[in-house]
């Protein structure tokens, strides 16, 4: 059973039954009520962006806003910061301040240095000195006085041995360890420097701080001049971390408190 066509139409014309088409390009329009029609294509923002006709904050779309954090590591540009995790921004160490930690450092070693040998060059006096006051082979009882001052002369180079042990335990008492569970030196104390991990701002611990003071110490082996080298080489960080090679083989930077 077929329905006679509504009035005004030609019921021969089999293109009068559709619906007027809106022209090629342009989208239809929403119908009454404030709803779009059915099938019109709703803009909904992607996730994460911001919605159509707002930009993002920082004025540029898909670029971070001012103020944004850098990533661990990431020095700032031209001010001597660097972005440490569980410290935030933390201002480097310049290469002036470092020197002035290591002279203290230095001025502190060599006393102690000094003071051990004077000590042992005491000890070799008095014993030179014993020797003498033994006369000469027609001194009656020259042969025991001589021996006893031989095992008065091998209880001072005792003595010295166990002077530079002492020495030596300090040495590394005070570069390594302080370094390892202190983060500074009495040197780098009084400069207000310190010396932490570069991956999350702790300190360098016994591990590190034994890597950060061997290797002077292996480049002191060759007349001193390795250890320089080592110190200087902060100067050739092109990262602007000023990371010595003992530094990068700790995984360290110096920083100001």
């Amino acid at each position: 059973m077929s329905y006679p066509p509504p009035p005004g139409q030609d019921p021969n014309n089999p293109y009068a039954q559709q619906p007027p088409q809106q022209p090629y390009g342009y989208p239809q329009q929403p119908q009454q009520g404030g709803q779009p029609a059915y099938g019109y294509p709703q803009q909904q923002p992607q996730y994460g962006q911001p919605p159509y006709g707002q930009q993002p904050q920082g004025g540029i779309p898909g670029q971070p806003g001012y103020g944004y954090p850098q990533q661990p590591g990431t020095v700032q540009a031209n001010n001597g910061y660097i972005n440490i995790n569980n410290l935030g921004p933390a201002q480097l160490a310049t290469m002036g301040q470092r020197f002035l930690a290591r002279l203290i450092d230095g001025l502190i070693i060599s006393t102690v240095l000094t003071i051990v040998m004077i000590a042992g060059l005491g000890s070799a006096i008095g014993v030179g000195s014993s020797i003498d006051d033994c006369g000469t082979y027609t001194t009656p009882g020259y042969s025991e006085c001589v021996q006893d001052a031989q095992e008065a002369s091998m209880g001072a180079l005792g003595v010295m041995m166990v002077m530079m042990l002492c020495l030596a335990v300090f040495l590394a008492l005070y570069e390594w360890l302080m370094i390892a569970f202190k983060g500074a030196t009495v040197g780098k104390m009084a400069l207000g420097l310190r010396v932490v991990r570069e991956a999350d701002g702790q300190l360098p611990g016994a591990g590190g701080g034994f890597v950060r003071y061997i290797i002077p110490i292996a480049g002191a082996l060759a007349c001193y001049i390795g250890a320089l080298l080592v110190f200087l080489s902060p100067f050739f960080d092109n990262s602007g971390k000023l990371q010595g090679w003992h530094d990068r083989a700790a995984g360290t930077v110096v920083i100001k408190k």
